[in-house]
């Protein structure tokens, strides 16, 4: 048996994981992931708010219902929107708002005052962290969204696969997304970078992504399912079996201790939110107030009108499970151990 209780593990022992249906295995690699955690928090697990407060993109990947060519109803909510949306979350109990948008044009277009003025406005009258969500911005902007007091930079490869990443992302450029989040990171922030598994990738790519994302410091880490979108040149393309997932948040937990790895209610719901806690995972993420008129990405309406991605929900589903959510000031704490 493999051992796992560690954090050096070389390529091919990654590969041997992935590839394993061993239930003795999994069994092991779950519960060390749970343990580890546990070491590192206890009982507590964060919670991020999500405004998804664009969508407009100028961006046509192929895997994203709000591509720039699919043919839906959009929304660009105004900055009051946006911090009433916030401090609902706020007061509901999230420790972060993640602040995402497509690459709307019109935000290209202001340099991201608006943005960075809601960033400051969180920050300073509800003193609250925020992470900023985006897309692929001038140096220029990263430095004005650093200064109005962003903590975390989000933007993701998907795929660490180069050939895989011009498929998925067309017309985009791997280097460009990847030093602007590394820029980011030079300027302060804390980075969050994810994969999207069930896209074309084999386990060496995994793997792959998997050792990149300690190579570049990232101090969150996520993974997704694919999830097939209408309109998109993949919606026919299958959802891959969650295992999948699972077994990545698992091995982020082994390797990365204590990064922050969500369990995304964008995928599966809140029925899905506690096998990627069991995995390993220590934040929820994609909470959205019902009846807010903002969507989700993966599942863009999947329970947020009937409650059930709010805190009130996972905190029931947390309670069954001996876990709890953490106050915004331990999650403060845990980010400024995470700094150093």
């Amino acid at each position: 048996m493999l051992e796992l209780n560690r954090e050096e593990f070389t390529k091919e022992e990654l590969i041997k994981v992935l590839r394993s249906d061993d239930p003795e295995l999994l069994q092991d690699l779950f519960s060390t992931a749970r343990k580890i955690r546990k070491e590192v928090q206890g009982n507590k697990i964060f919670a991020y708010g999500f405004v998804y407060f664009t969508t407009y993109c100028r961006n046509n990947c192929n895997f994203c219902y709000y591509r720039n060519s699919n043919d839906i109803e959009r929304y660009r909510k105004n900055e009051e929107e946006v911090l009433a949306t916030s401090k609902a979350l706020i007061d509901s109990g999230v420790n972060l708002i993640d602040l995402t948008m497509g690459e709307d044009p019109q935000y290209h277009q202001e340099k991201f005052q608006t943005v960075a003025d809601i960033i400051k406005k969180i920050k300073q009258e509800y003193d609250t962290p925020v992470m900023i969500s985006p897309g692929v911005v001038s140096n220029e902007i990263i430095d004005n969204l650093a200064e109005a007091g962003a903590d975390f930079y989000a933007l993701y490869q998907e795929t660490h696969n180069r050939a895989l990443f011009a498929k998925l992302r067309v017309g985009q450029d791997y280097d460009e997304r990847m030093n602007a989040k590394l820029y980011a990171k030079e300027k302060g922030m804390l980075i969050e970078e994810g994969l999207l598994a069930g896209v074309g990738e084999n386990e060496e790519d995994i793997a792959d992504s998997l050792l990149t994302m300690g190579e570049i410091g990232a101090r969150q880490v996520r993974v997704m399912s694919f999830i097939p979108q209408e309109g998109s040149p993949m919606e026919n393309c299958t959802s891959p079996d969650r295992m999948e997932e699972l077994k990545i948040i698992a091995l982020m937990r082994i390797l990365y201790p204590h990064a922050l790895i969500p369990a995304s209610l964008d995928v599966d719901g809140i029925k899905g939110l506690k096998d990627r806690i069991n995995a390993g995972a220590n934040l929820i993420t994609s909470i959205i107030p019902p009846k807010s008129g903002f969507m989700g990405v993966a599942h863009n309406t999947m329970d947020v009108d009937e409650g059930g991605r709010t805190v009130e929900e996972a905190r029931s589903i947390l309670d069954q499970m001996g876990l709890v959510i953490a106050t915004r000031e331990e999650y403060k704490e845990f980010i400024k151990e995470v700094r150093k």
